[in-house]
């Protein structure tokens, strides 16, 4: 599982470090691509087989399912670490999470995020976003 928030610089090249404590979780190889909120997705090898197996079983017939599965799968690509722990985002996934110098990684339970840290200081400082709604919500699915 992924927990905690990590800060770390992006160099000339696009390359990021990866937190030591996601890495042995994530294996030798695994899968970054765009995510929801203008952030990147990545998963380990295993992870992304689950979300792979539950996207082959939405119907090609809803215009919806078919516009998520080809945002989700057109943004992802296999990524090695280095021997230094970091990752190369490449430049189409920079663009989209607005990657410049200073990322954050967060773990989110079966997936890591990478946000911009402009983006996700305004996520976190939006005055739209109330944690007491969101409780209450996440009360009515049973959370």
């Amino acid at each position: 599982m992924f927990f905690g928030e990590y800060n770390h610089t992006i160099d000339s090249k696009g390359r990021v470090s990866v937190p030591a404590k996601f890495r042995e979780q994530l294996g030798d190889s695994f899968i970054l691509t765009k995510g929801l909120d203008n952030c990147l997705f990545v998963y380990s090898q295993n992870e992304w087989k689950i979300m792979e197996n539950k996207l082959k079983q939405l119907p090609l017939t809803n215009r919806d399912a078919r516009a998520f599965v080809r945002f989700f799968f057109s943004g992802a690509t296999e990524c090695e670490l280095d021997n230094q722990g970091r990752i190369r985002i490449p430049n189409n996934l920079r663009e989209y999470a607005e990657l410049e110098k200073e990322a954050v990684m967060i773990g989110v339970g079966t997936r890591i995020e990478v946000w911009s840290q402009n983006l996700w200081s305004n996520y976190n400082n939006d005055e739209n976003l109330s944690y007491e709604e969101i409780a209450s919500k996440m009360a009515e699915l049973g959370i």
